[in-house]
């Protein structure tokens, strides 16, 4: 997590990491099986397929291990793509809306969309994070840490 690291202060805390789902895989994985079935009968045109699919595998485990969501006492870090590397830094007062959409095969295998709307009206959406209603609840949970007029009102 140390792309995530140089970015909090020294009063800052890390509370909550996210990372990407091993879903990311799934394309890659997917299109090589294609065209290495489709060999036999296909030849050259089932190779560029296998070759398409490989470099698409290895542009997602390079996303996949560069890829850092990170959630401090104050603010959410996100650092994530390849090879055009997408940095994010909202502070949790600038916080309108925060929610998460998982698709069925999402909530099978526990991944999702979190999506992010800051109150200067930037809309940020993340696809494939692992375990997204978690981090969600645990933003949740910072934002009304942090306010101390909703505290006192409970």
């Amino acid at each position: 997590m140390n792309s995530i690291d140089h970015k909090i202060t020294n009063n800052e805390t890390i509370v909550y990491h996210a990372q990407l789902h091993w879903a990311v895989f799934l394309g890659p994985i997917l299109v090589m099986l294609v065209g290495g079935l489709a060999f036999r009968s296909q030849g050259y045109h089932a190779m560029a397929l296998f070759a398409f699919g490989l470099v698409w595998g290895i542009f997602s485990y390079i996303n996949y291990h560069r890829s850092a969501i990170g959630l401090t006492n104050n603010k959410i870090v996100i650092n994530m793509g390849f090879p055009l590397i997408k940095s994010y830094d909202i502070p949790l007062r600038e916080i309108i809306f925060i929610d998460y959409y998982q698709p069925s095969l999402g909530s099978m295998l526990n991944f999702g969309k979190i999506m992010i709307v800051s109150n200067k009206k930037k809309k940020c959406s993340f696809r494939l994070v692992s375990a997204p209603a978690e981090f969600v609840k645990e933003v949740h949970r910072q934002i009304t840490a942090m306010s101390p007029s909703s505290t006192a009102e409970l």
